[in-house]
């Protein structure tokens, strides 16, 4: 969701109305062994991926207890009962976050065999659940989250089988007169809420362009272009991103003209359906909403302004996803007319960005939170250099290497805290880009930014047992798979591995292992202690279970304890494991570390492709 409005506890449904509650189905009972009941001083818990592992990738649990482990444990088939490794842990020298004074690695990085497995205290009997070890473990998995990224497609939603928001919308800040009709249908919604942005819809789509580029193999055809059951010759992942396409070029109806957000935060009356939305923008229920045009200046159409300087951020990444999108449809698809109108509107949009250079950032109507993004320099980077893959032309690639030089290795990586969404997105896709459209000394330069960042969070990870290597500001999540995608690009330009045991701690943490021993994605693995009670009307609702989304994730306990309007609906689930500094909650009252967003989502399909089978 949006960052800022995750601050909006006040806003996004701080209580659930008794008749929807009264709705909601109760939740899931979790059993647990034994071991693992709450209470017990004794206890040692078994943190793992529950995903599982390739085969000859480094694997390590974490094990904490209030006290010393004594024993040595054991990796067993969970088929045979067979004993295939067993080993002493290894105590962390790191210090823990203020509940458990031990905790320890246990290494069986040696087990290549193939099957599923546990781990398991040889006198205890304690164990882990069961996970497996194949390089078949993340097959497919970046098709599930498709999956939610077609649970979030605004106009046609081929999960709800329905229509919503079909009047989208009525412009503001543009060239003709306040609540003019455009047409800004389509789209995703952004998380729970039901607003869209092209702050993140560009990355989305981008992202999704770019991980097709990489990894062309890896994706199925199993929907059509509506998302419904059924193929139509064309990958998944290019259906979702063509619909990203569709809303963008809308949104640019003229070369002068980008729209950047569709309605605001009068959206946050409670759970909602999407085709029966009771937000009212001033012409009723489930009607008009507003369409705001891209500036560079200050907007808000009440008391709070954004800070806005120019549209740089959201015209180069816009570009960049028109630029990728003109080469696929033309080279691998063979449509070389809708290739054609991607290319024109790359070429429109990166030089709107370089009329108005600066930031665009999201507007508020009653309360002073938005999309506070304030750098630009990375998105006009990516948008210059996909467009000088697609042209050609030398301009394009000069404009790519001052803009690299203007961004550099800014980031949010050095930083312990950090406004939401300030630097976003998240990574620089731009250096990777222009990377491979390079030769020379300046390849290395590009390179450096992107292991600088990878060093800062390689030290941050050093000062705890899970060696996790992000700030816990909003959306930790989001940071976590970008820095994940940061090191795989970085070894794909550079050949050097030297982080991928990092790699594999950070994608652990999402999958299990972490204090709470649970996955980020809902519904992966299948059967898995997976987020349940999120926060979205769907789940409130109708109680639906969508699989594939990434929610927010943990926060620091400071940042957690200071919102207003914020209570867990249903007794602490983990309560016996959370600790005072970060926290994490299963549960539909916490906005701030359980809703499920469309550009977190989308921004680890890179990940899921990635681990895949090669």
């Amino acid at each position: 969701m949006l960052p800022v409005l995750l601050i909006i506890g006040i806003l996004l449904f701080p209580t659930v109305p008794a008749e929807i509650r009264s709705l909601r189905p109760e939740t899931a009972s979790r059993e647990q062994p034994e071991a693992f009941a709450p209470g017990k001083k004794d206890t040692v818990y078994i943190r793992i991926n529950q995903v599982g592992y390739l085969e000859q990738e480094p694997k390590a649990a974490l094990l904490f207890s209030h006290g010393p482990v004594r024993e040595d444990y054991a990796v067993i088939s969970a088929v045979s009962g067979r004993e295939l490794y067993v080993s002493r842990p290894v105590r962390s020298a790191a210090g823990g976050w203020g509940t458990f004074a031990y905790y320890y690695t246990f290494d069986f990085s040696n087990v290549t065999d193939t099957g599923t497995f546990f781990i398991q205290g040889v006198r205890s009997g304690n164990r882990s659940t069961v996970f497996q070890i194949s390089d078949h473990a993340y097959d497919h998995l970046q098709e599930v989250l498709l999956g939610f990224m077609r649970q979030q497609r605004c106009g046609y939603n081929p999960v709800l089988d329905m229509v919503c928001h079909q009047r989208d919308g009525r412009s503001f800040y543009g060239p003709m007169a306040d609540s003019t009709y455009v047409d800004v249908s389509g789209g995703w919604h952004d998380a729970g809420d039901q607003l869209k942005y092209l702050i993140t819809g560009s990355y989305a789509t981008a992202h999704m362009l770019l991980v097709y580029q990489l990894y062309p193999d890896r994706f199925l055809d199993r929907t059509n272009a509506l998302g419904q059951p059924g193929s139509n010759s064309i990958p998944d992942v290019l259906d979702e991103a063509r619909w990203g396409l569709d809303w963008i070029l809308k949104l640019h109806p003229a070369p002068d003209q980008l729209i950047h957000q569709v309605a605001d935060d009068r959206d946050h009356v409670g759970w909602k359906m999407p085709d029966r939305d009771r937000s009212d923008y001033g012409w009723g229920q489930n009607s008009y909403r507003p369409a705001y045009f891209a500036t560079g200046e200050p907007q808000g159409l009440m008391h709070y302004q954004s800070e806005a300087t120019g549209v740089s951020n959201l015209a180069g990444r816009s570009a960049a996803a028109m630029a990728l999108a003109a080469r696929t449809w033309k080279e691998d698809l063979n449509d070389p007319l809708f290739a054609a109108r991607c290319l024109e509107a790359a070429r429109t949009l990166y030089q709107l960005g370089k009329d108005k250079e600066g930031y665009q950032q999201g507007n508020s109507y009653g309360a002073p939170y938005r999309y506070g993004e304030a750098t630009w320099a990375d998105d006009m980077e990516w948008g210059a250099a996909e467009l000088y893959k697609s042209t050609g032309e030398a301009a394009y690639l000069e404009d790519a290497i001052r803009f690299a030089r203007m961004a550099g290795s800014t980031s949010w990586m050095p930083l312990d805290t950090a406004e939401h969404y300030r630097y976003y997105p998240f990574i620089n896709l731009g250096h990777f880009a222009l990377y491979g459209a390079l030769e020379g000394p300046f390849r290395d330069t590009l390179a450096a930014y992107y292991r600088e960042g990878i060093e800062q969070c390689l030290t941050r990870g050093d000062g705890n047992p899970y060696g996790i290597g992000v700030p816990f500001i909003w959306c930790s999540n989001n940071l976590l798979t970008s820095l994940i995608a940061q090191v795989i690009l970085y070894e794909r330009m550079t050949g050097d591995t030297r982080y991928s045991r990092f790699l594999v701690k950070q994608r652990d943490w999402l999958f299990g292992r972490n204090p709470w021993g649970t996955s980020m994605f809902t519904g992966i693995p299948e059967g898995g202690e997976t987020p349940e009670d999120v926060h979205t009307s769907l789940r409130a609702l109708l109680g639906m279970k969508v699989a594939g989304g990434l929610v927010d994730g943990p926060v620091y306990g400071t940042i957690y304890r200071s919102l207003l309007g914020l209570g867990l609906n249903d007794p602490d689930e983990f309560a016996s494991v959370q600790n005072p500094y970060v926290v994490y909650h299963d549960d539909m009252g916490d906005y701030s570390t359980n809703e499920p967003t469309m550009d977190g989502t989308a921004g680890a399909i890179l990940m899921m492709a990635y681990f895949a089978r090669r």
